[in-house]
């Protein structure tokens, strides 16, 4: 009789953590992050809360952990250096609005952009987490614009990161106005003409 392979317990656990990502956003997105619960949380992955606890002391922790893996896989890709840094810039950014505008996305980021107004621990764990990693792609692309003569050679590149961003996040987050492909390519084509190099 043929031995039956023992259960992958990695497997199982990466199923699970999976799971318990997909519940948190698809929760703080319906309930809002004060009531969004490590119980609710198992409850709609399907496990038990004691498996979340041995993984996250909180459920700021696991929602910072579902969007970082997120995060994590476009920090390692970088941005797209063809050579073009205004087409890159707008590749990326009209990619990011149609995220941004996806509902899915949408209600949980919020939330715990939300939350994080609120929480200066929180926040700060936000920022580090979820927006440094984005801001050094950004810088990363910037940098070698710079250094092939793209830019003035007196950019700061982490302003020049911002100067993207910035408005991007505060027209999303405020609801200022709509985050359009047009508006991001405004946007990019507006910032590269300030930060161009000069002949």
């Amino acid at each position: 009789m043929a031995n039956k392979a023992a259960p992958d317990a990695s497997r199982r656990s990466e199923r699970s953590r999976q799971a318990i990502f997909e519940a948190a956003l698809a929760l703080v997105g319906e309930v809002g992050y004060e009531k969004l619960t490590i119980e609710g949380i198992a409850a709609r992955a399907g496990v038990g809360k004691q498996t979340i606890y041995r993984w996250w002391p909180s459920k700021a922790a696991v929602l910072l952990d579902a969007f970082g893996a997120v995060v994590d896989a476009y920090d390692q890709e970088g941005l797209p250096d063809t050579g073009d840094l205004a087409a890159d810039l707008k590749f990326v950014l009209r990619a990011t609005a149609d995220e941004f505008n996806d509902a899915a996305w949408q209600a949980p980021y919020r939330a715990l952009a939300a939350a994080g107004a609120n929480d200066e621990e929180l926040s700060r764990t936000f920022v580090g987490r979820l927006m440094e990693p984005g801001i050094r792609v950004y810088v990363d692309r910037f940098r070698a614009a710079r250094d092939a003569g793209e830019l003035d050679p007196d950019t700061d590149l982490r302003i020049a990161a911002e100067m993207v961003l910035s408005p991007f996040s505060q027209r999303w987050l405020m609801r200022t106005g709509e985050l359009t492909h047009e508006f991001v390519d405004t946007l990019v084509d507006q910032v590269l003409r300030g930060l161009r190099r000069r002949t």
